[in-house]
Parts: C-alpha cells; sequence; structure tokens
C-alpha cells in the first residue's frame, strides 16, 4: 500500500505539472521572452515527470526503459535552464545561464553513459540537478537590477527544499543503496520528495505568476513614462523628475539649466519624406540626445518636433558645448541615417533665483528659442541678460 502512495504522489505531482503547463500559456495570453521561457521550463519538466513514469511501466533496465530515463533528465534538466533564463530576464539581466546548461549537459550524458548501475546513475542525476538550483539560488541572490518583489525569497525557499531533498537522494542513492534500492519504493526519503516536490512545485509557479506581474507592471509604468515613438520621457515624466533636479539644485547651490530645442523645417520633412521619414528624423534626434548627454542629463519630448533638456550641474558655457556635440554628432549621423540633413533651433534658460520654478525656467527658454528661430534657425540662443548674468554667476 505504502508504494502504491508514492506512486500516487509522484502521479499527482505529473498530473499537475500536466495542468499548470497547460493552464499557465492559456492565462497568461501573450507574453514577453521571460514568460515564455518560464513555460518552456514548466512544459519540459512535465515532459520529463511524464516519461519518467511511462519508463516504470517497462522493464527494468531495458533499452527502453533506459531511453525513455535519458531523455527524461534531460527534459528535467533543460526544464530548469528556461527557468533560469526567465530568472534572469526578470532581475533585469540577459538570459545567460552558461552553468546551469553545462550542468543539464553533463547530467544527462553521465546518466546516459552510467545508466547500468543504479547507485551511479541515482546520485550522478540527483546531485548535479541539487547542484544546477544551487546555481539558480546563487544568481537570484545576487543584486537584481530592477526593483523586483517578494517571489523573489518565495523562489529561493522553494528551490533551497527541492536543492536539500535532492542532495539527501544523491547521498543515499550512491552510498547507501540498500536504504534507497527503488525511485518508487515506500522509503521516507521518497515520500519526502515526492510531498515537498508537489507543494514546492505549486509555489513556484506562483512565484512565476508574481515575477510575471511584476515585470508587466514595470512595463505599463515604463509606457506611461516614454514616448511611444523616441523612447525619450514624455513631458509628463520629464516635469517630475525636473521638479525633483530643481529642488536638488538649489538645495547644493549647484547650476542647473534647460535646453528647448525644436527641428527645423519639420512640416517640410514631412511634406517631402512622409510621415515615416519624419518619425525617423525624431528617432534619430533622440538617438542623438541619447549619445552627447552626460550622466544626469533629462531630456523628453516635449510636443511634436520639440524637445526638452534638463542639465545638471551644468553652466551656460557646458550647455554651449553640449549643444556644439550635438551638431557635430548630427553632421556626422544624420545624411547616413535618414538620407538628408538635420538641423534645429535651441533656446538656453539658466536658473537664476532660488525662486525660479522649472516653468520659469521652460518660458525664458522658449522666448530664446523664439528668437533662434527669427534670426535664420539652425542655431541657439539665450535671452542677453540671462546670458551675461549666467556667465557672472559662473566666475562667482
Amino acid at each position: 500500500m505504502a508504494t502504491t502512495d508514492v506512486s500516487t504522489l509522484f502521479f499527482g505531482m505529473t498530473i499537475n505539472l500536466s495542468i499548470m503547463a497547460v493552464a499557465l500559456p492559456y492565462f497568461m495570453g501573450r507574453v514577453n521572452l521571460a514568460a515564455r521561457y518560464a513555460q518552456a521550463g514548466i512544459a519540459m519538466q512535465t515532459v520529463g515527470w511524464i516519461l519518467l513514469l511511462w519508463s516504470s511501466t517497462f522493464e527494468r533496465g531495458a533499452w527502453v526503459d533506459h531511453t525513455l530515463s535519458a531523455i527524461s533528465m534531460g527534459c528535467v534538466s533543460g526544464g530548469m535552464v528556461f527557468n533560469a533564463m526567465a530568472f534572469q530576464l526578470w532581475y533585469g539581466r540577459k538570459a545567460i545561464a552558461h552553468v546551469p546548461v553545462a550542468i543539464a549537459v553533463l547530467m544527462t550524458v553521465g546518466y546516459t553513459i552510467g545508466f547500468s548501475s543504479y547507485s551511479f546513475r541515482v546520485g550522478w542525476s540527483n546531485g548535479l540537478l541539487a547542484l544546477q538550483i544551487a546555481a539558480i539560488i546563487f544568481s537570484l541572490c545576487r543584486a537584481p537590477k530592477v526593483p523586483v518583489g517578494r517571489w523573489r525569497w518565495l523562489l529561493i525557499i522553494c528551490l533551497t527544499v527541492q536543492m536539500l531533498v535532492l542532495a539527501c537522494r544523491a547521498v543515499l542513492g550512491a552510498f547507501y543503496t540498500a536504504e534507497f534500492p527503488n525511485f518508487f519504493g515506500p522509503y521516507m526519503v521518497n515520500r519526502v520528495f515526492a510531498l515537498s516536490s508537489n507543494s514546492m512545485m505549486m509555489m513556484s509557479v506562483v512565484a512565476i505568476l508574481l515575477a510575471h506581474r511584476d515585470e508587466a507592471a514595470r512595463e505599463l509604468e515604463r509606457l506611461a513614462t516614454l514616448d511611444g515613438l523616441t523612447g525619450a520621457l514624455n513631458r509628463r515624466a520629464w516635469l517630475l523628475k525636473a521638479d525633483i533636479d530643481l529642488a536638488n539644485s538649489l538645495r547644493y547651490q549647484q547650476p542647473l539649466g534647460v535646453l528647448m530645442l525644436d527641428l527645423d523645417y519639420f512640416k517640410q520633412i514631412n511634406d517631402t519624406h512622409g510621415h515615416a521619414g519624419g518619425d525617423s528624423a525624431l528617432q534619430v534626434f533622440a538617438n542623438c540626445l541619447r549619445a552627447v548627454g552626460r550622466a544626469g542629463d533629462q531630456f523628453c519630448r516635449y510636443g511634436g518636433e520639440e524637445f526638452c533638456v534638463l542639465l545638471n550641474r551644468a553652466d551656460f558655457a557646458s550647455i554651449m558645448a553640449y549643444d556644439e556635440r550635438m551638431r557635430q554628432w548630427l553632421a556626422q549621423h544624420a545624411m547616413k541615417e535618414l538620407g538628408f540633413e538635420l538641423s534645429y533651433s535651441g533656446g538656453i534658460a539658466m536658473r537664476m533665483h532660488n525662486s525660479d520654478t522649472i516653468e520659469d525656467m521652460l518660458q525664458r527658454a522658449d522666448v530664446a528659442l523664439y528668437q533662434a528661430k527669427s534670426a535664420g534657425r539652425g542655431r541657439t540662443h539665450a535671452v542677453p541678460d540671462l546670458v551675461c548674468a549666467s556667465i557672472q554667476t559662473s566666475l562667482a
């Protein structure tokens, strides 16, 4: 009866995995790469367990048992690789899992070669699966590059429990074979493994769903703050960040400047090259701002063909140097990437008084921008008295 109980537990776990493998893609709908990796990982582990249970119905040690068992080990360890890549992406890293991949290959090859020795294959497969999980836990314990929720610790707990049970099975199978002579036998380690695997896999799926939810929330936040065409901040997000930077500028008495930019003859670009050409021009201009910007600078698509840049800890001379870098970058790249030249007019406003607001600075920058356009475009202006005041401030 006890043997049947253990077999039933393993069978129930496989049924649960199968349901999850089918239900996750259905309920998650269209997902990104990380979620697809996680779904693939669960599907592969499901296939692995199905093949492992199927192999037990054939003569023990026969070639069918050997083949199905070896493929099942490859699927289980391969599923862990896909899960590891999903976790890396959810941590804001690249989907690289060299160590889990190497362990998966080594485990599958070794298991296939040494299948005839029960003690070897049990110790080898369980030990390397435990090592593979340990590598994933180590990766999860490293600091993520994006904010992550509590699913991280839930996942670490689940994986740690699975790792410890697998390690115990490896030791018993390799060195105390008499106490663990059958995978489906009525042994305490089998019961613990079956029960813990059932519960930990369910909790792991909960963690995966929470991780996917966190990423979806981050993506919604990103879409709410970025311009869809250029990837620059939108006006609302830029103004919020600008207010924070202005407060820091006042607190530490550091210079702060706003550069308002407008693409020259943008209507002609649309008329001549179509709206696709106009969109490309906006994208190239945003790339220019990224290429020449310094750490801490904030830029946005303010509206239409107009952009704004907030330059922290920058005096008037630094802003003019920034402007010159932009014009040089466009001279080198615009014709090559667009097939036509791209220029802009600019207006500069400095923080002049402690009572200045971002709106005050934008109004002054807009006046300077209008002057630059009136003077023939393709240049950057600042209101004359503000230029003098900013120069005096920098000299002081």
